[in-house]
């Protein structure tokens, strides 16, 4: 109870994926299942083999399986991305590569593999007067162009063709000049995972290549953007431009769902280079080493996946920015014609007060003129009841006083109503 509850599957992990115990001669069959359409093929390739064998089906949620009987070894692993099966007969009877690890397994059990089979090698470790006889021989064990071999770990040596041969295998031999106990395996642990992760990394290499033509058609339509953009002084043309740009945008972040193929190729990378150091290699003379061989052979194609990510991503931040500048001249469009369309506005209103000053002096000389025919009618009829003035005198008299009552009283109406609508 004083235990955290991760400790002891934590603690446990170290010891998930044991090497290899191979002691004296061997022969070993390594295969790699990928399939990125069907995740459970690895348990059910395992639970299919487990029945052939005899052997009791593991729990579903194991990575990792280990069988011995006698001089027949399995063993199991499962990763992210895909599984391995590792076959071992140790002291064969035969010589070297004149059978191999599988043969006791059905061949209705590989009909399975079809079209998942991604990796797939023989092994051979020789000891003793066996090893220096094939020493001399190699040349006859392999067929490729090109033979790769060094000193490994100290006490013996690791020798290949990155050749796959006509029964689907490609071959490695390792000969224990003076390996310590537990080395063998360990090395042929290390030299099946190299071959895995070289595989496993090279995935995204046509993924790269194809790219690299939509980049280059998607490179143009940008430049082709940018030249219109640059002769549209107008900015007439903004609006389609910038639909095209967008489009152009969705069309590049869609490249962004292969970028996790690319970086699981990198990450693999790092794990092949990690395995090749713990090779401790020292050089043949006259045979490049298995790291010389991977510099010059898988570099380039890594190198070409690692561009061609960050061709995309910078495409994509080409497009961004294109777009941010393109909206930004269309938002000062925008705001010119709305600048343009206020002081019009603007204009038209002014026209509208001074004609509406210039109707409130027609109409303060209308009103004043009614109210002074009304006063003139007034005047006359007092006359005839006898008054002594001149009607005509008293009303050229009256029409300052009136018309500034009638000026005094139409602004003070028109300030009411102003008052009124401003609340």
């Amino acid at each position: 109870m004083l235990d955290h509850p991760l400790r002891e599957m934590l603690a446990n992990e170290v010891h998930a994926r044991p090497f290899l115990r191979i002691q004296g001669r061997a022969r070993l069959s390594h295969i790699a299942i990928f399939s990125e359409d069907e995740p459970h093929i690895h348990m059910d390739l395992l639970v299919k083999l487990c029945n052939i064998l005899g052997v009791a089906v593991p729990d579903g949620n194991v990575n990792h399986v280990s069988y011995v009987h006698g001089d027949f070894q399995l063993k199991w692993e499962k990763h992210t991305e895909f599984s391995t099966f590792t076959f071992v007969v140790t002291n064969p009877d035969d010589g070297p590569f004149h059978g191999a690890a599988i043969d006791s397994i059905p061949k209705e059990w590989f009909n399975n593999l079809e079209g998942r089979r991604l990796v797939a090698l023989h092994a051979e470790v020789l000891q003793g007067s066996e090893a220096h006889k094939a020493k001399e021989s190699l040349k006859g064990w392999f067929c490729g162009p090109v033979l790769v071999g060094s000193r490994v770990l100290a006490g013996g040596e690791a020798w290949c063709d990155w050749h796959i041969n006509q029964d689907g295998f490609s071959r490695f031999l390792v000969l224990d000049l003076d390996f310590r106990e537990s080395q063998a395996g360990r090395l042929l642990q290390r030299l099946y995972e190299i071959e895995t992760y070289r595989m496993m990394a090279l995935l995204s290499l046509p993924i790269a290549r194809k790219m690299a033509g939509v980049l280059d058609q998607m490179e143009n339509e940008l430049f082709t953007i940018m030249e219109r953009m640059d002769a549209n002084t107008d900015s007439s043309e903004d609006p389609t431009l910038l639909l095209s740009l967008t489009n152009l945008a969705m069309r590049v972040q869609s490249l962004s769902s292969k970028c996790s193929r690319f970086n699981a190729s990198r990450a693999y990378d790092h794990l092949l280079r990690a395995r090749i150091t713990e090779l401790r290699e020292e050089r043949i003379e006259g045979v490049p080493t298995i790291g010389e061989f991977m510099e010059r052979r898988l570099s380039p194609a890594i190198n070409n996946c690692r561009s061609t990510q960050e061709r995309q991503e910078l495409l994509a931040t080409h497009v961004a920015r294109a777009a941010n500048l393109l909206r930004t001249r269309v938002n000062l469009a925008q705001e010119r014609q709305a600048n343009a369309l206020l002081l019009g506005m603007n204009q038209t209103a002014n026209a509208q007060l001074r004609m509406q000053h210039a109707v409130e002096g027609l109409s303060v000389a209308a009103i004043s003129y009614y109210v002074l025919s009304l006063i003139s009618v007034a005047l006359k009829a007092l006359e005839n009841f006898g008054l002594p003035f001149d009607p005509e005198v008293g009303e050229g008299a009256l029409i300052i006083p009136v018309v500034a009552l009638v000026f005094y009283g139409t602004n003070r109406l028109r300030q009411v109503f102003m008052q009124k609508g401003s609340h």
